[in-house]
């Protein structure tokens, strides 16, 4: 298989994985009613809304893998276009570039237990 069809094929997946993720979110902070509820109140198409969180989490899983796969596989362009706009600097623009990913990672989890 060629090359091409290869990450077309993954960022399809990718595609599809990112708006299934997007559509159980909505569903779990609008639709299925947290809390204590009647009894057939947090189901939603026959699945209880711990099993949509399951599905969510197993989504988000299969979502790191693929952007792995795809940062992997796309890593050639990644560092030609990094060299072009950052120079000889650009390995410690990247490594700028992750470290800012990981602090908004940890403001977003200190957010997330504060409220």
């Amino acid at each position: 298989m060629k090359k091409n069809t290869i990450k077309y094929f993954v960022d399809v997946i990718l595609f599809v994985d990112i708006c299934s993720i997007a559509i159980i979110g909505l569903l779990l902070a609008f639709i299925i009613p947290e809390g204590k509820t009647g009894h057939g109140a947090k189901y939603f198409l026959g699945l209880h809304r711990h099993d949509w969180g399951n599905l969510h989490l197993y989504l988000s899983i299969l979502l790191l893998l693929l952007l792995i796969f795809h940062l992997w596989f796309n890593w050639t362009w990644i560092a030609q276009s990094s060299k072009r706009y950052f120079g000889r600097h650009w390995k410690n623009a990247m490594w700028c570039i992750s470290g800012a990913w990981i602090v908004v990672l940890a403001a977003a989890c200190i957010l997330i237990r504060i409220g």
